[in-house]
């Protein structure tokens, strides 16, 4: 395989294509640069990503690129938010272990698959490093596959390779790969992770989202022992559990012995980590999402956040009123998985009260609020107030407990509007 310039490797794009590109922290930015410098010749090409995290907007989803490209997320990037805001791309609600059967099914037909791959080794063969998810379908589904070769990408084990022969076009696109500092507890978020870590047992198998609470959960989890990680993306605040052998992976059924993930989201640290490393395990998001699969780890325990949540338990994780800021991703994946799992735990965590002191424990979402976890699948919800669980309860129960976890400022209006909602049957629990 020859390596073309970038502008050369986008000239296999044809107006009209559908393209899908690899995420996390490793888009293929060279290529959506060089696709950008053919917006005057090309026309109706959708451009379909997933989760991603870059320094910079898409340089294609502006206003004066509407006719040439089409924008379009399944959950939205940090840089397609400036677009959605500006109305030039959209979002594509559904569940994201189901996305690659949307490809190979045909419901999505997808052409061109941009990849961010390592070096080709000693046989030909690149890996797709820290990001398996949509990518590996698309690959398999495309008419024509482009890569951008990196020396600063990982070889991981799993899924994500490909040969040399299968690429239809190579560029150089050495770009150090982005980097996600791991964000540190704050003292609310580390009273509710003590609050989940304590339902946790030992040898559970853990999967566990991004951020403040999740690492509050994570080093709330020092004490325990022989746990598991199938998770959807693997974060630096894993690797001291590793390290420590806390995660061992002993008890899993699936990949004992082994961290299995979809996609590597962190810093350097973490990505030389999993460099060649084959306790690792990066797996297409179809499989690593799959509920009947995350069900047969026994004790699986799924982590997740939330936006606000009603009293009535439906979670909203993907937007704040109308405004999608995410998308449903695999929380629903793995809270259907990990409820059917012997011994499994759901737990959504969520601060009390936004940055500006808006209560997130709420008598009704916001209008144009959407419901990613259902009221039938809500378990656990936890605040640094406490942790409550809801599963087979009673509305008005629901209601009781989860005011005594929302902030005391508001607890009185919530009351008020639980008695107006659920008359009698709130008044009787008093």
């Amino acid at each position: 395989m020859q390596y073309m310039t970038p502008a050369e490797a986008v000239r296999l794009v044809r107006s009209g294509d559908t393209i899908v590109a690899q995420g996390s922290t490793s888009v293929p930015n060279v290529l959506f640069r060089a696709l950008t410098e053919r917006a005057a010749e090309l026309r109706d090409v959708k451009i379909i990503v997933g989760f991603g995290v870059c320094p910079e907007d898409a340089p294609y989803a502006k206003p004066e690129y509407i006719d040439s490209f089409r924008a379009l997320s399944i959950f939205v990037p940090n840089y397609l938010r400036r677009a959605m805001k500006e109305g030039v791309a959209d979002t594509i609600p559904c569940f994201l272990g189901e996305v690659p059967f949307l490809f190979r099914s045909g419901q999505v037909p997808v052409d061109v698959a941009f990849l961010n791959v390592s070096e080709p080794d000693e046989n030909g063969y690149c890996s797709y490093g820290i990001s398996a998810d949509i990518a590996f379908s698309a690959v398999e589904c495309a008419r024509v596959v482009i890569a951008q070769v990196n020396k600063y990408m990982p070889r991981t084990f799993g899924d994500p390779v490909i040969h040399v022969s299968k690429i239809s076009a190579m560029c150089r696109g050495d770009e150090p790969l982005m980097e996600v500092p791991t964000p540190v507890p704050n003292e609310i978020e580390t009273k509710i992770g003590r609050y989940i870590a304590e339902q946790i047992p030992d040898g559970a198998t853990l999967q566990i989202g991004v951020g403040g609470i999740p690492n509050a959960v994570i080093n709330a989890l020092s004490g325990h022992k022989h746990l598991g990680l199938h998770t959807e993306a693997i974060t630096d605040g894993v690797l001291p559990l590793i390290e420590r052998g806390i995660i061992d992976n002993s008890q899993k059924a699936l990949y004992p012995g082994k961290s299995v993930g979809s996609l590597i989201l962190g810093s350097r640290h973490l990505y030389d980590h999993v460099d060649g490393n084959p306790d690792f395990v990066i797996r297409d998001v179809a499989w690593t999402n799959d509920p009947q699969n995350i069900r047969q780890n026994p004790r699986a325990m799924a982590i997740n956040s939330a936006v606000e949540v009603d009293l009535t338990g439906q979670i909203c994780a993907d937007s704040i009123g109308e405004t999608v800021i995410s998308g449903v991703g695999g929380q629903h994946d793995f809270m259907y998985g990990a409820a059917l799992s012997e011994g499994g735990k759901c737990f959504i965590a969520l601060p009390s009260t936004t940055a500006k002191g808006q209560s997130k424990i709420v008598s009704h979402l916001q209008p144009g609020a959407g419901v990613v976890t259902t009221r039938f699948q809500a378990q656990y919800i936890a605040t640094e107030y406490g942790i409550v669980y809801l599963r087979n309860l009673p509305l008005a129960e629901r209601a009781k407990a989860l005011i005594s976890i929302a902030h005391p400022s508001v607890r009185e209006d919530l009351e008020r509007e639980a008695v107006r909602r659920f008359g009698a049957g709130f008044l009787r629990l008093h």
